[in-house]
């Protein structure tokens, strides 16, 4: 249960990486359609795990932390989803455009949101809306090395960490809240956190933590 709101203080906190937690991703041979070029994929840089890393509080906060419905793109460029993480409040929509010279079909079987979008070609988009809270893995039927997530958080307490793993959610109201820090390859880390007048010491988060609180 949530104290009331009696006041509000910074929760300030660090992800800790064991290990190396991204796997790498083979490309595979596309489906081949009429019409449909291929495209020799882009050259990943050097990755920074902590950019695969949404921090958010899982509460529902609906009466102090309403954040407004915004629009985002996952464009489909280079066979691959730019950006590779959306973050949105509950009710956002997210466009999809395709930029590639082939053609895509967007799909998600997970739990939060079911979708198919269709094959459609360059130039052509199409609009989804997300009405409930949780991470929506996004793929596409044609080119399976193509993966993005879209992270619906249900309160404006959300952050991705610095790249050296620290971070900050600002205002929280102080009473005991439960956080999550997602992560694009190892799933979920929970936390139970009391956040105080006056704020309190760094919150660590470490991953991977193999336990019961830790769900793919």
């Amino acid at each position: 249960m949530l104290a009331p709101y009696g006041g509000a203080a910074n929760l300030n906190g660090r992800i800790v990486i064991t290990r190396r937690i991204t796997k790498k991703r083979i490309t595979l041979p596309a489906y081949q359609l009429r019409g449909v070029s291929s495209l020799p994929p882009e050259s990943a840089g050097p990755l920074i795990e902590y950019r695969n890393i949404v921090v958010f509080l899982e509460d529902n906060l609906a009466d102090s932390g309403n954040e407004e419905p915004i629009r985002a793109e996952l464009v489909q460029r280079n066979r691959r989803f730019e950006p590779q993480i959306v973050v949105i409040p509950v009710g956002s929509t997210v466009s999809f455009p395709n930029e590639d010279p082939i053609f895509h079909n967007v799909f998600s079987l997970s739990s939060v949101k079911q979708l198919d979008l269709g094959y459609y070609p360059a130039g052509r988009t199409r609009v989804t809306k997300f009405d409930q809270p949780g991470v929506v893995q996004v793929y596409c039927h044609l080119h399976p090395n193509m993966y993005a997530a879209v992270v619906v958080v249900p309160n404006r307490w959300h952050t991705l960490p610095a790249d050296d793993g620290t971070f900050s959610l600002k205002d929280v109201p102080t009473g005991k809240h439960r956080l999550v820090a997602w992560h694009m390859s190892a799933g979920f880390f929970r936390k139970a956190v009391h956040v105080l007048p006056g704020g309190g010491g760094d919150i660590v988060i470490s991953m991977p933590v193999h336990d019961a609180e830790s769900t793919r």
